[in-house]
């Protein structure tokens, strides 16, 4: 009779213990697959196409967290999960690279679509414009027209101190920002042409060219003409004469609004106008509005002209001469042509 030593291991045990491992195994592959095609199925949901049907606009007020944000797109339908869009907020570690803003994500935008446009701060611009030739008063009241724009102006900026252009701003940005801009484009502007001025000019400050840039836009709206137009009041200021503009007569009676008939003799003839660059000689105490980019590089670098006067040719434009018998028959032929004009 054999017996079976204390040390010597039971072969169904170890069948048990191989059965146990496999099973654990089995379960651990089963629990990775599972695991896997759950984040392969979150992963797409990530990219996939979301649920708006036309461009939706979503305004992230300033103060908003994660959650609110994630629940207000939910609620917006721009996402379908706000709980899948905050995880994958988690996951890019972009919680705090949430912008404020207005914003319009087009048609099954995915939640990384919107994501990258609220992290890179893609918010809706609306332009603004602002004419050449405008006077302060008239840009504060298109600034308080606007409903794009928050805050007051407490006051009118300096006539001549803004540069007018066409001008991007997001819902809710302060008036008084595009104010600060303006001004800071026009510096910037000032500064790039100034030390590039021609020589001999008859003004030594950027006010005087400010001043004279403000006279030459009101004169003309035709770009190419500016030059032209600048000349001929450099060359009266260098010979000392008046510069006999109309547009100033009008802003020392009315700031620069329109006048809405044509200018009296007994304004022509008032001293007590100090815009009335018919009776004094030299540049007005101001500027009379505010002048644009190309009116400002034309005082800067006149062309090279001698006239010495201009008039409407009745096209839009004006027709220069440099003797005042040549002024004369060109104030004639347009005399001729309001004659027609009012006839017809």
């Amino acid at each position: 009779m054999s017996v079976r030593h204390p040390s010597m291991s039971d072969p169904r045990s170890g069948r048990v213990l191989v059965a146990l491992l496999g099973f654990l195994l089995v379960l651990i592959l089963a629990a990775a697959g599972t695991a896997f095609f759950a984040w392969s199925w979150v992963q797409s949901q990530f990219v996939a196409p979301g649920p708006a049907v036309e461009v939706t606009v979503v305004v992230i007020p300033r103060g908003e967290g994660l959650i609110q944000i994630a629940n207000r797109f939910e609620r917006e339908g721009v996402v379908s999960d706000a709980r899948l869009f905050r995880l994958l907020v988690t996951l890019e570690e972009a919680d705090r690279d949430l912008r404020a803003g207005e914003y319009a994500f087009p048609p099954e935008a995915s939640m990384r679509d919107i994501l990258e446009r609220v992290r890179e701060g893609v918010v809706v611009q609306y332009p603004i414009t602002f004419a050449e030739g405008l006077t302060s008063a008239m840009i504060v009241r298109i600034l308080e027209a606007s409903d794009v724009l928050t805050g007051e102006i407490s006051e009118t900026p300096p006539e001549g101190s803004l540069l007018p252009e066409t001008y991007l701003v997001q819902r809710g940005t302060p008036r008084s920002e595009i104010i600060a801009r303006m001004q800071s484009d026009q510096d910037a502007l000032i500064a790039r042409l100034w030390p590039n001025r021609a020589d001999d000019l008859p003004f030594d400050t950027v006010e005087e060219a400010i001043i004279l840039a403000s006279i030459v836009e009101k004169e003309t709206g035709i770009a190419e003409e500016r030059p032209r137009v600048a000349a001929v009041f450099v060359n009266r200021l260098r010979r000392g004469m008046s510069l006999d503009s109309d547009p100033t007569i009008i802003y020392g009676i009315t700031g620069g609004e329109p006048l809405g008939r044509g200018i009296r003799r007994s304004e022509l003839d008032n001293t007590n106008n100090p815009y009335n660059t018919y009776h004094f000689a030299g540049l007005p105490p101001g500027p009379i509005a505010n002048p644009g980019p190309d009116a400002i590089a034309a005082v800067l670098n006149p062309a090279d002209t001698r006239d010495l006067f201009f008039v409407a040719d009745g096209t839009g434009g004006h027709v220069f001469a440099e003797t005042y018998a040549q002024h004369q028959r060109n104030v004639a032929n347009w005399r001729r042509v309001e004659r027609e004009r009012g006839g017809r």
